[in-house]
């Protein structure tokens, strides 16, 4: 088990791997030799601009990220890039509209383009709105299919083609369990902008398809508190002062922190730590391609199980089920309770769906060994057989 004696289905934060906690727990109170702890080392000290080189190298090398592209540690999470991507992204519409109108009188109102398949995207339109007042739903899932389970085909989909100033998705939904199974073919002249704090680092991504990504670090990367963002260089661009853009707080600008090295001001170090000490793990167990075969093992093993049961319902269109975060339900609803606390019992915690969806959900991040998931499997079938 964990080294907490329990399996973590949670959502995020979630699971580490136990070697990490480990490691983790040996530099706590002297890292490097310093006679300091990891938590008390000064961002500007040479130890810990070792660290925050190394970790980018080591994301670098296991995302295969081009060199044209920046990595960023930023902190506060999702809720603060649903704003950074509008403000920044603007800026650069911005640029790239007075180079093509040479100062013409045009007016500047681009639409951003966001795609909402579930509860995650559609907060980030909801922030987006407050920000700016041209934001386009080209496709939102739970309007055309009646709930969030699908993604329709790209035909019904409303891309405002090349005058967006981008195109925004969220690759894999936490609470509704939806993950594409693609990469949207949109326009190569407008940015494509992903959320992919939930699906980082547990599959192949070929990161050249994208403008930007980002990441909370709570699922797969590391603890709450840093986000990683890599985003390409032709989109960090230096805010101007405008009448039709809103200002970018030096916080949220990827130019500054791009210049800074993520340094612009004192960054999470400990989460940074914990991260880079996963991205070791990843690398040292055969990086991204083995830790994808054995999360479609998990997954589809899982899945399975509920295919085949009578009380056993998955939600989700069966093309688009995502890897990381398996919800279902059971019928009788009335029996999901006892499910519940009877995995709690066996060591199985944080089962209980999202509180705007209910039911169950299962996160199965990396650091979930197949192990436990082979383990919630056995305790299914024993207690579908027990209620039929």
């Amino acid at each position: 088990m964990t080294t907490t004696g329990v399996w973590n289905f949670g959502a995020g934060p979630a699971t580490m791997p136990k070697s990490v906690l480990k490691k983790a727990q040996t530099d706590l109170l002297n890292y490097k030799n310093t006679g300091m702890s990891v938590m008390e080392i000064s961002h500007r000290s040479k130890e810990y601009e070792k660290l925050n080189n190394e970790a980018q190298k080591n994301l670098r090398d296991l995302l295969e990220i081009p060199e044209n592209y920046k990595i960023l540690f930023m902190q506060g999470g999702g809720h603060t890039q649903f704003s950074a991507v509008v403000l920044n992204l603007l800026v650069v519409k911005r640029r790239q509209f007075e180079d093509s109108t040479e100062g013409g009188k045009e007016e500047f109102n681009p639409p951003l383009d966001y795609l909402v398949t579930g509860s995650w995207s559609q907060k980030a339109v909801e922030e987006a709105k407050k920000l700016y007042n041209n934001v386009n739903v080209a496709l939102d899932v739970k309007k055309l299919r009646g709930s969030y389970g699908s993604i329709p085909p790209q035909e019904e989909w409303k891309l405002s083609g090349p005058s967006a100033a981008y195109v925004y998705y969220c690759d894999n939904e936490t609470v509704n369990g939806v993950e594409f199974n693609h990469v949207p073919d949109i326009d190569p002249s407008v940015p494509l902008v992903c959320d992919m704090s939930s699906n980082l680092l547990s599959r192949k991504v070929n990161i050249s398809k994208f403008g930007m990504i980002y990441a909370g670090a709570q699922k797969n990367i590391g603890p709450a508190g840093v986000t990683v963002v890599i985003v390409r260089e032709d989109l960090l661009a230096t805010p101007k002062p405008s009448v039709d853009v809103p200002a970018v707080p030096s916080m949220l600008s990827y130019k500054v922190l791009a210049d800074h090295n993520s340094l612009y001001n004192t960054p999470p170090v400990f989460a940074i730590y914990m991260s880079d000490l996963v991205f070791e793990w990843l690398l040292e167990n055969g990086g991204i391609e083995a830790i994808e075969k054995v999360n479609f093992i998990k997954a589809s093993r899982l899945y399975d199980c509920i295919k085949n049961s009578k009380i056993y319902r998955s939600p989700i269109e069966e093309s688009v089920r995502s890897r990381m975060n398996v919800p279902f339900r059971i019928e009788p609803e009335e029996l999901e309770k006892e499910f519940l606390k009877g995995a709690e019992e066996l060591g199985m915690v944080q089962l209980k769906g999202h509180r705007s969806v209910g039911g169950i959900r299962a996160s199965i991040y990396n650091a979930m060994p197949l192990e436990g998931v082979d383990t919630l499997i056995k305790y299914m079938q024993e207690f579908e057989k027990k209620h039929s």
